[in-house]
């Protein structure tokens, strides 16, 4: 038996004439770069979240700096944001040359700590980056109390929570702006790289929609200079296909996460994901706790269960940002953490008898 982390293949089998006619739609028209799928793409997407505006870019990594651009950041401002996340936040952040500021995140949710955000609020802060990990969402009340008491920005990092909700709300629209990132394995994903950022500022929008094409507002006039960070036709044609069975399949996503819950309530010794209250999860990813991690991963994968860590190693303690100054158990519960997690398999397509194969190897070796 071998039973993938992600099934992309299962995926695209259950929705194959329907992404063949898209891909031959566009192919056909010849027409690869922007018009008309991405326009209906940002259309659709909009609805989607409940937002006015969504501008396709070429990636999440770029949704994030661009975002971070038109909200004004410059290099002589902080920006704070979680070290529990993948190192795209924090290259966008230092794309536009501000500076990262980590805040510890809560044991329970492991998205940014409530409580721990205003000590770190300066003079220079301009902006908060809350990450809704996993497909959990942050808690935005507190978040938005605070920006507007200090008059700051905040740029929801959404790369793993398509479709969550925070209070009948959906994620993208709990700030003033949004980015998204549709990377193959994510619950919206395409075929390549791809992302979106989410607003219901209309200025904020048409800044975006410029810089991301070079700065232009017609062919060969550029107001400013921009980007290359168009999202092309082919991945947005990809992409409204799978908009379309997104609400399926977060569903089904979080009937996997409750089974698998029931079926690990025998082992205390397993620490399932816990939800924020008045809020509706994605379960981008199917996150456990366990002690002797490194042990179970490796048995897991003997039994033909493939596994993941989201993240190994906190991005504070990475080498890549060693010229912050950072030490180990400055951020503890972040580094426990990361000793502990394990990803399990999570997709729609997953079959209810692998979630209780799977459930039984962790049961009997924990």
């Amino acid at each position: 038996m071998q039973i993938p982390l992600v099934d992309l293949k299962a995926q695209y089998n259950s929705i194959k004439d329907e992404i063949d006619e898209a891909v031959h739609r566009v192919i056909d028209k010849t027409s690869f770069i922007m018009g008309e799928e991405v326009r209906k793409f940002e259309e659709e997407f909009a609805l989607f979240c409940k937002a006015k505006y969504a501008v396709g870019v070429a990636n999440g990594t770029e949704a994030l700096m661009l975002a971070l651009k038109v909200c004004g950041l410059t290099s002589c401002d902080e920006v704070i944001t979680v070290p529990n996340t993948f190192i795209a936040t924090t290259e966008a952040i230092t794309m536009i040359g501000a500076k990262i500021v980590f805040v510890d995140v809560n044991p329970d949710t492991y998205n940014i700590d409530i409580n721990k955000i205003e000590e770190k609020i300066t003079a220079k802060t301009k902006a908060i980056i809350p990450v809704h990990l996993y497909g959990q969402p942050a808690d935005m009340d507190t978040i938005n109390q605070l920006a507007k008491k200090y008059n700051l920005k905040i740029i929801e990092d959404a790369a793993q929570a398509h479709g969550a909700k925070y209070k009948g709300r959906r994620v993208g629209t709990l700030g003033d702006i949004a980015s998204f990132s549709f990377y193959p394995g994510k619950n919206l994903g395409a075929y390549g790289d791809a992302g979106a950022i989410v607003t219901n500022n209309e200025e904020l929008a048409q800044k975006i929609a410029m810089l991301r094409n070079h700065g232009r507002t017609k062919k060969y006039l550029h107001e400013v200079e921009g980007f290359n960070s168009r999202l092309d036709a082919l991945q947005a044609a990809i992409l409204r296909v799978k908009l379309r069975h997104l609400e399926d399949w977060n569903e089904e996503r979080r009937k996997k996460a409750e089974l698998y819950n029931h079926l690990f309530e025998p082992f205390p010794e397993i620490i399932t994901p816990k939800v924020l209250e008045n809020t509706v999860p994605v379960y981008h990813l199917y996150v456990v706790r366990v002690k002797n991690r490194d042990r179970l991963q490796n048995i897991l994968k003997i039994k033909g269960i493939s596994t993941g860590i989201h993240y190994p190693l906190p991005l504070h303690l990475q080498p890549a940002y060693s010229y912050l100054g950072y030490e180990e158990r400055e951020f503890p519960v972040t580094e426990k953490m990361s000793k502990e997690i394990l990803s399990l398999p999570m997709y729609a397509e997953l079959k209810e008898k692998d979630i209780a194969y799977i459930c039984e190897v962790m049961g009997a070796e924990i």
